[in-house]
């Protein structure tokens, strides 16, 4: 059955090695919570595409053209005020500019004058309301401005931020480093972009063509069906599914 499939798929793929090729392996390099989130929330923002690209990027946010491997540090320093977007001819990931660091390196500043944690945005919320939050602030402290990568969840599949929160709510202590404890893992939602999409209309999980907040919801309950406490952990399988690999297993159908 598809349960037994995505388990075992789930299994074989949410190993400690999955993190060498991921951008996970970012927020998992540091110890502070504040710079695992800091990071996180940083790699996250910017995992779309191909994944070299994607760690590429990553490295460079990082490094010495930028944070110099201390994020925290860089922002409540005010390091990133020194940022010239006009001197990047390039941008640090697609669409993704200096002008976007520096505009989440403003709401984490923010953040960090009066919170130790970006965690107190879903303390007692559902997930999509703490996403919500999170975005007014950035906005509030942009001189309200929004940006793409942290969507509207009123209508948006919001991966960026739902990876994230697998990443800093899920406690397995394989991959995801579940640094979070106001987040019931039960609660979370997959991180739904067009791959896993793919994937779960292959398997006849969901039904819908649109990848939006509606689809998310949908594909997280018929998940939830499979496992109620952490039904993310199938944002394994469905990454690492095929088509035809489902007919083509041994388990029973």
């Amino acid at each position: 059955m598809k349960k037994k499939y995505l388990d075992e798929l789930a299994r074989e793929n949410n190993v400690p090695g999955f993190a060498d090729d991921d951008p996970v392996k970012f927020p998992r390099r540091f110890q502070d919570k504040r710079d695992i989130e800091i990071v996180a929330l940083l790699a996250s923002c910017i995992a779309w595409g191909r994944r070299e690209q994607i760690l590429k990027a990553c490295e460079r946010m990082l490094g010495d053209e930028f944070m110099r491997n201390q994020p925290y540090e860089f922002v409540m320093s005010g390091t990133w005020r020194g940022i010239d977007p006009g001197k990047y001819t390039k941008n640090i990931h697609r669409t993704f500019s200096a002008s976007d660091l520096v505009y989440l390196c403003k709401g984490l500043y923010a953040w960090y004058q009066s919170s130790d944690s970006l965690e107190a945005f879903f303390i007692g919320k559902p997930v999509w309301e703490g996403i919500a939050a999170l975005r007014e602030h950035f906005a509030r402290a942009n001189n309200g401005a929004y940006v793409i990568f942290i969507p509207n969840p009123d209508t948006a599949a919001c991966k960026r931020m739902h990876l994230m929160l697998r990443w800093l709510c899920r406690r397995d202590g394989i991959v995801d480093l579940g640094i979070w404890d106001s987040v019931n893992p039960s609660g979370l939602m997959i991180p739904l972009d067009v791959r896993v999409a793919a994937s779960a209309r292959d398997l006849k999980l969901i039904e819908r063509k649109a990848n939006d907040r509606k689809t998310v919801e949908a594909l997280t309950a018929r998940l939830r069906e499979f496992n109620p406490d952490d039904p993310v952990k199938y944002d394994y399988a469905l990454f690492a599914h095929k088509p035809g690999d489902f007919k083509a297993c041994s388990c029973p159908k």
